[in-house]
């Protein structure tokens, strides 16, 4: 009777021996007993979990279960887990559940999840899942959001389990996957706000759209974003985030925040005046708001408002919205300054997604770097165009596929024709040379000089052009093909100089016969 009382343990002995495995006529053989009762505890230890069996053909192979105990796995595991019963009480939890959870263990075992009212886990979303649970494993992803602001993703998986007992209960595995959501969120961030700068038409407040998208990754936002004005040597505020935050402001101030100026020269000629180039910075940093000074400190209004608005207000503002920390960081892009974010924190908040805010803020730098570029590149342009316009020589611009952008007020003068008449040089040449003979000749003549003279090289020649009256003119082209092979065209009208030229070679003619 000892012999079979002490039968199990002899068999799990031998299996241990043995990691291949064993049929129950082997295992029978071994230990001299009989296959009926081998067979019989091996049942019995299989139902347990402490064996495992394999089918090879008719034969059944068993060997020692390889199971990790549950209290190591609970220990060793990074993942928050916590066990339930049938009735959603809380048997076990693991020591990083507690820890992130906030909580003790005496304080959960033997409670509900919904009496314990836990973070994450007892919100509707994982309760509906945890409720709805049957025979699969269900994988869901829970949004959780502190009272603070912070928010934390996780993906849970409610595992249906049965216990030693044979009763049943659940198993629940959360794993932080908020750094994941967030790289994913932000690159998505990134990738839409690159593309809405390109897209972004001249006329958008750039700066206003710069506050709104920092909005978007910092939870209650209070930021400004001025411009650089480097004739002047100043900051211009440009937009405020958020509402309250703006509103407040300008009752404080008793005039609108938006369009205060800085100005950094009278802050560096006032006598007790700091630097405040000297923070210049190409990434955030992060600044204690102390009147005092000292290192990681800057002071709100010496530091940062350059001493525009009294000391007393400063001190309102700072009160008022709890503001105990700021992060700082500058518009800069290939050693150009264009402008300053200010996103202001309380004491025990934390700017998350730094990084990302950095990387959109070099996208906004490169946006307005090519935004005043093409702004110098326009008024460049006017005043090319005014001068030429202003010209009194008729002048034209054609384009290197023969469009023309652009003839002056002396070019409509001179021949009555406008840009509208003749948009390119295929219609100039059919109604200034209306025969087809010249104007196979006008055509091949204005080839040969532009292949002949090269690049950056006038190549005067007179035509005979019909004007849109119909008045003919003998006028003197001067074209010269720039780098890019557009074309400025000067006409000079010698009608008049070919007809005295045409009179004085008569007259010599004349007194040569006599």
């Amino acid at each position: 009777m000892q012999e079979e009382h002490d039968l199990p343990n002899r068999i799990l002995r031998a299996l241990r021996f043995r990691p291949k495995g064993m049929t129950i006529t082997e295992v029978a053989k071994q230990l001299g007993v009989t296959r009926n009762s081998v067979s019989k505890h091996l049942e019995i230890l299989q139902i347990a979990g402490k064996v495992d069996v394999r089918h090879i053909g008719n034969a059944k192979l068993y060997s020692l279960a390889q199971r990790v105990p549950i209290s190591a796995f609970l220990c060793f595991t990074k993942n928050l887990i916590l066990i339930l019963d049938n009735d959603q009480r809380i048997v076990q939890v693991n020591d990083q559940c507690l820890k992130h959870l906030r909580q003790s263990k005496d304080d959960l075992i033997g409670r509900t999840i919904r009496e314990a009212a836990l973070p994450v886990v007892s919100t509707p979303e994982a309760l509906a899942v945890i409720e709805g649970l049957e025979r699969e494993q269900v994988i869901a992803d829970i949004r959780y959001q502190r009272d603070e602001g912070e928010e934390f993703f996780y993906q849970m998986q409610a595992i249906p389990t049965t216990f030693e007992d044979g009763e049943t209960g659940a198993t629940l595995v959360l794993e932080d996957i908020t750094e994941r959501k967030r790289y994913v969120r932000n690159m998505e961030f990134l990738a839409r706000t690159a593309m809405e700068l390109v897209d972004m038409p001249p006329g958008q407040d750039i700066y206003q759209y710069i506050t709104e998208k920092i909005a978007e990754l910092v939870p209650n936002p209070r930021i400004f974003v001025a411009a650089y004005d480097e004739a002047e040597g100043e900051f211009v505020v440009q937009a405020a985030q958020d509402k309250d935050f703006h509103a407040g402001m300008a009752r404080l101030l008793g005039v609108e925040p938006v369009g205060l100026t800085f100005p950094i020269k009278k802050v560096l000629s006032h006598p007790q005046g700091g630097n405040p180039l000297a923070l210049l910075t190409r990434g955030i940093q992060e600044y204690v708001l102390d009147p005092e000074p000292g290192l990681g400190k800057l002071s709100l209004y010496g530091d940062i408002f350059f001493r525009q608005i009294p000391e007393e207000i400063c001190e309102e503002m700072c009160s008022t919205w709890n503001l105990g920390k700021i992060n700082l960081t500058f518009l800069v892009w290939e050693d150009r300054l264009f402008g300053s974010v200010k996103i202001f924190l309380s004491p025990g908040e934390v700017l998350e997604d730094k990084q990302a805010i950095e990387s959109f803020l070099r996208q906004a730098s490169i946006a307005l770097a090519r935004r005043q570029t093409e702004e110098r590149l326009r008024r460049s342009e006017a005043r090319f165009r005014d001068l030429i316009d202003s010209s009194p020589v008729a002048a034209a611009i054609i384009e290197s596929d023969g469009r023309y952008t652009f003839i002056n007020q002396a070019f409509t003068d001179l021949f009555g024709y406008t840009l509208a008449d003749i948009p390119t040089g295929k219609e100039w040449f059919r109604l200034a040379f209306p025969d087809d003979t010249q104007r196979r000749e006008a055509v091949a003549a204005w080839k040969a000089d532009r292949e002949a003279a090269g690049s950056c090289h006038s190549r005067p020649r007179t035509f005979p052009v019909r004007c849109r009256d119909g008045e003919g003119k003998e006028i003197r082209f001067s074209p010269i093909e720039l780098s890019d092979g557009t074309e400025y065209v000067t006409y000079e009208d010698v009608t008049e100089e070919r007809r005295i030229h045409g009179v004085l070679i008569g007259e010599i003619a004349g007194l040569r016969r006599k």
